[in-house]
């Protein structure tokens, strides 16, 4: 009985010795949180985007609460998250920020876009697809439509259509940027939610072979360039961008695009009327008018010409006697 006894106690003694150095140890180096941790990991959405660069929500918490980083990173929260961690930290809260999106630039679906071959395996991901000369669609710049994105979305705000394509919910999106970065064609752009007019077109092939290659593909032709009123539109390396800062959303380059490549999604219709009685004829109205849309001599009463008009609100800017109105209706 003796030769069980004592190696009981002696495993018990080292357990017991072994327990109160661990609880000696964990008092010792015990690390204090900061309360203002745990607070900010409440008012975090808690998906753990990465958007703010930081490792997931607790590591921004902490960036914030321990090293003063900034609180407006995390772009999922939008302004009420940032409202929630400045009142935590005793700061201002600046919510003035715009919500940027991810926007796919590309219409290469299969009613617009050839296919070069078919797979004998069965092809999983755009990044497989890619290693296979570029992938299999016509336009090497088009969206392959196998849902990469979609895979890393964390809110499921996007969907591969029937035709191949990526589609952005924008409304669900949190800006978190990660389907652009892994899009191997790079043909996903974060963009303001406000801007309207898109160039949805990711190919710099010459205007012949893109053209050639999509349908709906811009060409470089420079029309949109030529017919912005504000300058807002460049064609670099055959592809058109669009100044977003400089853009009024008239969607004349839109109008003028041989291709379609360009999109106007705005809801409104914007249209101007002349209010004759603060009308005195000077004319500023019709020179800037960039579609003719305004006709009257010098010292009559203009008059706008609503088939024309196109809403780019130029010549409300133009008017000094307060003489113009826009008038905003839904499409």
């Amino acid at each position: 009985m003796g030769t069980i006894i004592i190696p009981i106690l002696i495993l018990g003694g080292v357990g017991l010795v072994m327990g109160l150095f661990l609880a000696f140890a964990s008092k010792k180096f015990e690390v204090e949180v900061n309360p203002n941790v745990e607070k900010i990991m409440e008012v975090l959405p808690g998906i753990n985007c990465g958007a703010c660069g930081f490792p997931g929500c607790s590591g921004y918490a902490e960036a914030i609460a321990l090293e003063g980083a900034e609180i407006t990173a995390c772009a999922p929260g939008g302004g009420s998250v940032v409202e929630g961690i400045a009142e935590i930290m005793g700061m201002t809260a600046d919510t003035s920020g715009e919500k940027i999106v991810a926007r796919v630039a590309c219409q290469g679906d299969k009613t617009k876009v050839g296919k070069l071959y078919d797979f004998d395996v069965e092809l999983k991901s755009c990044a497989t697809a890619m290693l296979y000369f570029g992938g299999d669609k016509s336009c090497w710049h088009s969206c392959l439509g196998y849902g990469d994105c979609a895979g890393v979305c964390p809110v499921d705000a996007i969907e591969i259509t029937e035709g191949g394509i990526a589609l952005v919910d924008e409304d669900k999106c949190v800006s978190c940027g990660k389907c652009a970065k892994e899009c191997p064609k790079r043909v996903i752009k974060m963009v303001p939610q406000s801007q309207k007019v898109t160039v949805c077109c990711s190919s710099r092939e010459k205007g012949a072979v893109a053209r050639k290659n999509c349908s709906v593909a811009c060409i470089g032709c420079g029309m949109c360039q030529r017919a912005c009123p504000v300058d807002a539109v460049e064609v670099k390396n055959n592809l058109a961008t669009i100044d977003a800062e400089k853009c009024i959303e008239c969607g004349l380059c839109a109008i003028k695009c041989p291709t379609n490549a360009i999109i106007n999604t705005s809801r409104e219709i914007r249209k101007a009327e002349v209010i004759e009685e603060n009308c005195i004829g000077c004319t500023a109205c019709g020179r800037v008018c960039p579609v003719d849309a305004i006709e009257g001599a010098v010292k009559e009463k203009h008059k706008v010409i609503e088939e024309k008009c196109i809403g780019c609100q130029l010549c409300y800017d133009k008017c000094k006697f307060n003489a113009i109105k826009i008038n905003v209706t839904e499409k």
